[in-house]
């Protein structure tokens, strides 16, 4: 369904616009409509595309973080951290006390 809204540019203009909101999978580099049996588009039509990642995305954001030592000593762990904490070379122009 088509919903029209007026949209404020830079410049102070209004214009009206329609948006519409379907859901969509990233795949082979492109967005593809999960149903696509009734979009109001016609080949070739530019669209302003606002994505939305949903909830449940964010978890698996949190496994990939949880893998990111996978394969490491703890030697190796340890080394990364130590550099990771360490905030003495954050700012080179500063001298450390």
């Amino acid at each position: 369904m088509l919903t029209p809204r007026c949209a404020r540019f830079a410049e102070g203009v209004e214009e009206f616009v329609m948006t519409q909101t379907l859901n969509a999978v990233f795949e082979d580099g492109s967005f593809k409509p999960v149903d696509n049996g009734s979009l109001p588009f016609v080949e070739g039509q530019r669209v302003k595309l606002t994505v939305e990642v949903p909830a449940e995305t964010q978890g698996d954001l949190l496994g990939l973080a949880g893998q990111v030592y996978e394969g490491l000593s703890d030697k190796d762990i340890d080394e990364i951290e130590s550099i990771a904490l360490d905030r003495s070379s954050f700012f080179h122009d500063r001298p450390t006390s």
